[in-house]
């Protein structure tokens, strides 16, 4: 999976380019698709995957410990 954002994670560092530690669903649309994601650290991702690439569009926080 390619990143067009170059970013990563506020929260902890894991690069949005990487492969989503967990995608919890996949969602096609038709400019491409919807990705809704876990990162490492426990922040809610939701990523468009389109012909520019796939980036992360919204980010939630962690979820705390033991949650």
């Amino acid at each position: 999976m390619s990143s067009t954002t170059g970013a990563a994670c506020p929260h902890c560092g894991w690069p949005d380019g990487a492969e989503p530690f967990q995608v919890l669903s996949a969602h096609p649309t038709a400019a491409g698709g919807t990705l809704w994601t876990r990162c490492a650290c426990g922040s809610l991702q939701a990523r468009v995957v389109d012909g520019g690439g796939t980036r992360v569009v919204s980010r939630g926080r962690p979820t705390p410990a033991g949650c």
